[in-house]
């Protein structure tokens, strides 16, 4: 399955949480700012609050997948796609390089808190969680929002994209209460490649969103 934008994606995704969710205290978070196009059409048909749970991911430098991410209350969380044994076989071999990684993770996440828009633990509380991203290939993103939520007491956690490999996918039903994927790839291509316009705000354009969702209720 193709979109023409994440906006349309959000829009079928929308439509379809909407027979059990439109009257349900519901909370959508976005895991990046292509992850906002989506959520903010669930937020929109919900009439619920749309936030951004900003996470940097560290790369491992010629592998093409992530080691990790840190998420905006300082955590670091290792991808939980990789064994106990590569995750020590990386760290040994790339130690400086992801410690400068976590580093840098860690001024761009303080830099770009003082922007808004950005999610606070108690507006999730006792509400249904609507996780969002436009496309799920690896679950590095999705462990540090996890553990983002550890400690916050939810109502149920949803889990929704447009697509999704086929390797996240068992995990997923691990994690989730319930998910709404609209395709299962088994040889992931890269998000971009499943949208014809691949135009992403700036973050401070969609920070911007966020912060205007309100305005834009159905």
């Amino acid at each position: 399955m193709y979109f023409d934008s994440r906006e349309q994606a959000g829009k079928i995704i929308a439509a379809d949480l909407m027979r059990d969710y439109r009257y349900e205290d519901c909370a959508v978070v976005a895991l990046s700012d292509g992850g906002v196009l989506v959520g903010e059409q669930i937020a929109r048909f919900l009439h619920c609050v749309l936030t951004l749970l900003l996470i940097e991911e560290i790369a491992l430098p010629g592998e093409g997948m992530s080691f990790g991410g840190v998420s905006q209350n300082g955590n670091f969380t290792y991808n939980g796609m990789l064994s106990a044994g590569e995750i020590d076989e990386y760290t040994s071999e790339y130690h400086g390089y992801l410690e400068e990684g976590k580093r840098e993770a860690f001024q761009t996440i303080n830099r770009l808190l003082g922007d808004g828009g950005l999610i606070d633990a108690a507006m999730l509380r006792g509400r249904v969680v609507i996780l969002v991203v436009d496309g799920f290939s690896e679950s590095a993103s999705l462990d540090v929002a996890l553990d983002f939520l550890k400690p916050i007491k939810i109502k149920r956690l949803v889990i929704a994209a447009p697509v999704a490999g086929v390797g996240i996918v068992d995990k997923l039903h691990m994690v989730a209460d319930e998910l709404h994927i609209l395709d299962v790839k088994a040889n992931y291509m890269g998000t971009d490649h499943y949208y014809a316009h691949n135009n992403i705000p700036s973050h401070e354009d969609t920070i911007a969103k966020i912060n205007q969702i309100i305005l834009n209720w159905k």
